[in-house]
C-alpha cells in the first residue's frame, strides 16, 4: 500500500502492469471550481449506460459524451465507446439501453477505453443529467478496471437547471423532474433516448440554455455557477 494525495490505495497493479502505469501518468488534472470564465471552462458532457443501476455492483457499458467549449457544443470532440464485459446474465436493461449482449461481447476492454475517455476529457468539468449516478460509476470503473481514484468534479445538470428556472412547473418536482421533462419545456428534439451519446447530446443542449440563462443572471465564473447551485440546494433542504 502506498500513499499518494493522502489517500491510500493499492499500487500493486502497477508493478504488473508497465502500459496502465504509463497510462495513468498520462492523466489529465481535473479542472478546478474557480474564476475561470464559463466560456472558457471545458465541459465533458456525459452519459453512462451500466448493466443496472446498483452503483455498488453493476458495471458501466458504454460511455457517450459531447464537449461544450466557447458555449458551443464540439460535435468533432464527441465520444462513444463500448465496453466488453463477461454477462452473467441479461436482464431487463437491455431493454432500456438497448445494447446487445453480442454488442457487449464485441466491446473493447474497460481498461482501453477509460484511459481513452480520461485522456480525452482532459482538464474540464464534468456534467451529466443526475450525475451522482455517473460520478459514482465511473469512480468505482476506474478504481476496479485500472485502480485510480476519479478526481474530477461533477455538476448535476438537474441541479443548474432548477437552481436557474426555480419557477418553472414541470408537472412534478424539481427533485423528481427527468431529462425528458426539461427536454419537453425547452422544446427540444430528441431521438433515441437511453443510449449514451444522444442523452449526453439531449443534456448538452439543455446546458446551451443554461449557460444562456445563466449570462442573463450575470453568472460568468464556475465559482459563481456552483455557489448558485449550493444556494439551491440549501433552499431545498430548508424546504423539507
Amino acid at each position: 500500500m502506498n500513499i499518494l494525495g493522502g489517500r491510500f490505495f493499492n499500487l500493486n497493479w502497477l508493478k504488473k502492469d508497465p502500459k496502465a502505469k504509463a497510462r495513468a501518468n498520462a492523466l489529465p488534472r481535473p479542472q478546478a471550481i474557480d474564476f475561470t470564465p464559463l466560456k472558457e471552462t471545458r465541459f465533458v458532457v456525459m452519459d453512462l449506460e451500466t448493466t443496472g443501476l446498483n452503483i455498488h455492483k453493476d458495471q458501466v457499458i458504454a460511455v457517450g459524451s459531447v464537449v461544450i467549449e466557447n458555449n458551443e457544443i464540439q460535435l468533432n470532440q464527441s465520444f462513444e465507446r463500448t465496453i466488453y464485459r463477461t454477462l452473467n446474465k441479461v436482464d431487463d436493461t437491455v431493454l432500456i439501453h438497448g445494447i446487445s449482449p453480442e454488442e457487449i461481447a464485441s466491446g473493447e476492454p474497460a481498461t482501453d477505453v477509460l484511459a481513452e475517455f480520461m485522456k480525452y476529457s482532459g482538464e474540464c468539468v464534468f456534467l451529466a443529467y443526475h450525475a451522482p449516478f455517473d460520478q459514482g460509476m465511473l469512480s468505482r470503473a476506474l478504481k476496479r478496471d485500472m485502480g485510480l481514484p476519479l478526481k474530477h468534479v461533477f455538476i448535476d445538470v438537474a441541479d443548474i437547471a432548477a437552481a436557474l428556472f426555480p419557477g418553472v412547473n414541470l408537472g412534478r418536482s424539481m427533485q423528481n423532474a427527468g431529462l425528458d421533462d426539461w427536454v419537453e419545456h425547452f422544446g427540444l428534439n430528441v431521438s433515441n433516448r437511453h443510449n449514451a451519446s444522444a442523452d449526453a447530446l439531449a443534456t448538452a443542449e439543455i446546458m446551451l440554455i443554461l449557460l444562456r440563462e445563466a449570462e442573463k443572471q450575470a453568472i460568468d465564473t464556475l465559482a459563481q455557477l456552483a455557489e448558485k447551485v449550493k444556494g439551491y440546494k440549501r433552499l431545498r433542504v430548508m424546504k423539507r
